[in-house]
């Protein structure tokens, strides 16, 4: 075939390539079509000057007719203000007059067949999720045009007059649907819509809007495109939920154990036990029980009957019941009833008339630490058939320890002193015993006694897929707030994980979370999940400082995660993620700033340090728990002003 000037002569935009993709001449309508002048665009590739998203389509149809092969694809062309044009376009190869081989590109004419120019957009809409369809403003019509079977199952049949879809749209969205219709725009954002199907239900719709023009002389469109978000919005709700639940019972332990911390006199402990211990347990009443001379000392809220509090007053720690017997062991009582109560003690015979009800349950906690006398205990009832459950169990016997301390503050004169420092110590969990496949160990030591305690923190948890989750962090600040805003982001971080797939998702909910509530700190966060079978680990990184993995041949690695920027600071921050394999009998350590940073240590000099340390103990054969005492001990003599701590995984 002839290549000469004559194939630009046609009306259709055509141009002719060398065999490499260059321009080497093209006809008004293929510069039209490109935005530019011809002079713009000869002697460049034609890929140059066509939008990133089409690029590699216009390589593959130019490949192919340089190895003597026709090619035809559709393309999409954005024009600056303007509807984007959608044409067929064909690559073949041609000859010129002088023997050079050339390719011809050029748009064909389908007039009589416009849906194939659409198919391509079908095919992307279905593999997306997203239903396709069009607007037809002469007749104020919308015709579905496929993608998605679930999006398509909302509209009865596949075309829909506008009023019965502004019918079913709700009243206050229907001026963003007039927008996305009749918007003069190329593209418009997402928008949401509220629709209700036929059977009453409503959906949440994302919506997005845009006019193409099909074919380079055919018409203008609006095309629509549809995602159906009810799913992911209940999903979120029930996300929002349980955040929600989790961030309320640290605001009631950080209000309560900061109000613990502030009660300077018995009669302030009192003050804050009475008012808040029934209402944060969602009790009938509350009374609490001081030794004073080896007799209780008893004080109520409202919730209970004079008589029975005047039952209990004055007793000696000697006697029969309930109380007393929780004072002298230090073991917490949770009793149904009254007739649960008969069958414990059948020889008390001043028990029953201590009982405010025959069907109350009643829940006593000694104050301090199980094991031994405590100074006094805590008494919460409750209406008929309450069970708590094991996380308000422990709930309470913490508070409950943080009272018995604040007791013993009290009458020593240093409340202030050592309470702080609990508050940080019970807002730190209690590592899981066993976990598949891995040792794991932590440690962490405040920098100095007094308020000065700080936000570090440290999880490990078992996954409901298998996989095991640890996380280390530390929030600003080194005082009470620190450790209650701690405290909030570690157990929302718990939440979040147990509806996210990985830690990029939690992190970047978790900040979203903080920035929505207003935080006033910030918080820096390594967050791991383990397979402790393959070893596969995925992990994400907050601003907080690299992780340390240590060989059993001595060596060791600083590694520095993805990540983003500290959580609360910065709205829609991204957390990417990076997945590698551990090893088995290699050990990772997770640090904060205080244990590798210090006014006399650099940053890096400190990672090299503490990695040497954990790679001669993994190489000695030493337990996670021995290689966390090791590196928090490293750091204690380098006093190091600033909270440590310290968290060990090895792989076994």
């Amino acid at each position: 075939m002839d290549a000469s000037n004559e194939l630009l002569r046609k009306a259709e935009p055509s141009a002719l390539l060398y065999p490499d993709g260059i321009v080497r001449s093209l006809n008004r309508s293929m510069a039209t079509a490109l935005d530019r002048s011809a002079e713009q665009c000869v002697g460049r590739f034609l890929r140059e000057l066509l939008p990133e998203s089409q690029r590699n389509v216009v390589e593959r149809i130019v490949a192919h007719a340089g190895k003597h092969r026709l090619a035809m694809q559709v393309l999409e062309l954005p024009r600056q203000g303007r509807a984007s044009v959608v044409a067929l376009i064909e690559a073949r190869p041609v000859t010129s007059a002088g023997g050079e081989q050339l390719v011809w590109v050029h748009s064909l004419n389908v007039s009589n067949d416009l849906g194939s120019l659409l198919i391509p957009f079908r095919l992307s809409a279905r593999s997306a999720g997203l239903g396709l369809c069009m607007y037809l403003p002469q007749v104020r019509q919308i015709e579905w045009l496929g993608g998605a079977p679930a999006v398509a199952a909302l509209f009865p049949e596949g075309s829909v007059s506008l009023p019965w879809l502004v019918r079913h749209i709700h009243t206050d969205d229907r001026p963003s649907l007039r927008r996305l219709l009749h918007s003069d725009n190329n593209r418009r954002s997402w928008t949401t819509l509220r629709f209700q199907g036929d059977q009453g239900d409503w959906h949440r719709l994302a919506c997005q809007t845009r006019r193409i023009q099909l074919g380079y002389e055919g018409p203008e469109q609006i095309f629509g495109m549809i995602r159906d978000d009810t799913c992911d919005e209940a999903r979120r709700q029930e996300m929002v939920a349980a955040v929600e639940a989790q961030r309320r019972r640290a605001d009631e332990i950080a209000e309560f154990s900061s109000a613990l911390i502030t009660a300077s006199t018995e009669q302030e402990l009192r003050q804050v036990v009475l008012t808040r211990l029934a209402a944060t347990f969602a009790g009938t009443g509350a009374a609490l029980a001081l030794v004073d001379d080896e007799h209780l000392s008893v004080s109520s809220d409202a919730g209970l009957p004079s008589w029975h509090v005047d039952a209990l007053h004055c007793r000696s720690l000697d006697e029969q019941g309930p109380l007393p017997h929780v004072i002298r062991t230090g073991e917490p009582l949770f009793i149904r009833n009254q007739e649960d109560l008969l069958s414990r003690w059948p020889n008390g015979d001043a028990a029953p008339l201590a009982w405010p009800g025959p069907d109350v349950a009643m829940s006593i906690s000694p104050l301090g630490l199980g094991g031994d006398q405590a100074p006094g205990a805590w008494v919460v009832t409750y209406d008929s058939g309450h069970h708590p459950s094991p996380d308000e169990k422990a709930f309470m016997i913490t508070l409950a320890e943080l009272a018995g301390q604040a007791l013993g503050r009290i009458r020593s004169q240093q409340a202030r002193l050592e309470l702080a420092t609990a508050v940080q110590d019970h807002m730190l969990p209690k590592l899981p015993e066993h976990l598949p496949g891995l040792e794991v160990a932590a440690r962490y030591r405040p920098c100095r006694a007094g308020l000065d305690i700080g936000g570090d923190w440290y999880d490990a948890f078992l996954m409901t897929d298998g996989a095991i989750a640890v996380e280390i962090g530390d929030a600003q600040g080194h005082d009470v707030d620190a450790a209650a805003f701690m405290g909030q982001v570690r157990s929302s971080m718990r939440a979040l994980a147990a509806h996210e797939p990985d830690p990029s998702s939690v992190l970047t909910h978790t900040n979203q979370l903080l920035i929505a509530m207003g935080a006033p700190r910030f918080a820096s966060c390594t967050m791991l999940h383990i397979d402790p079978h393959s070893g596969q680990v995925t992990g994400a990184n907050a601003g907080h400082v690299p992780l340390l993995a240590a060989h059993q041949d001595g060596s060791h690695e600083i590694h520095a995660l993805p990540g983003g920027p500290v959580l609360g600071i910065l709205p829609n921050a991204d957390y990417p993620d990076e997945t590698f394999t551990l090893d088995r009998d290699t050990a990772l350590v997770m640090v904060t700033d205080g244990v590798v940073e210090g006014p006399d240590l650099s940053l890096d000099a400190g990672l090299e340090h503490t990695g040497t340390l954990a790679a001669q103990a993994v190489h000695d054969g030493l337990s996670a728990d021995e290689t966390a005492d090791l590196v928090l001990d490293a750091a204690v003599a380098l006093n190091h002003p600033d909270d440590l701590a310290v968290l060990v995984v090895r792989r076994i």
